[in-house]
């Protein structure tokens, strides 16, 4: 089934680290925000990192907490056929447009909640691969990686 990624980037002239993912899940989409389906541990690794419950927080919170720690957020596709939420089915990628993010924010570095990002990221912006650091997907299908190994890696990404 064809999906249009449906959410604007998150980001300021301060944001410093980009975080992609690859599309919003349904369960986000329903609820209007990046990483809202209730088992996906991206706002619980945040909270961890930094020591401030984001995970219960509302949008708005979210988009203020991504700001005021010089982040950015989008996702890598901007519209492909896919499966229910499933990264694994995505096909017929068209990327989204970075060249607005990265003229008007200083993005240092450009890290990715899971692999399938990377990966189309990688065949989209080949001249952007030194910038860009794969993490493991913060996803409730990604269980194997505890949430406190999970924030471990993204730590060490973020203030590395």
């Amino acid at each position: 089934m064809k999906k249009e990624h449906p959410f604007s980037p998150v980001y300021n002239a301060e944001s410093q680290l980009l975080i992609l993912g690859s599309l919003p899940s349904i369960a986000s989409v329903e609820r209007g925000f990046y990483y809202m389906h209730p088992q996906n541990r991206f706002w619980k690794v945040l909270s961890n990192i930094f020591n401030e419950d984001v995970y219960s927080k509302s949008i708005e919170d979210k988009r203020s907490f991504i700001l005021n720690h010089h982040l950015a957020l989008y996702d890598v596709v901007a519209s492909c056929d896919i499966e229910n939420s499933s990264d694994a089915s995505i096909e017929n990628v068209v990327c989204t447009e970075l060249k607005d993010i990265l003229k008007e924010a200083p993005i240092k570095k450009i890290l990715f909640n899971g692999n399938k990002a990377y990966t189309l990221f990688c065949k989209a912006y080949p001249n952007l691969i030194n910038m860009a650091i794969c993490l493991p997907s913060t996803s409730s299908a990604n269980a194997r990686i505890s949430l406190e190994e999970l924030t471990r890696i993204w730590e060490e990404a973020l203030r590395g």
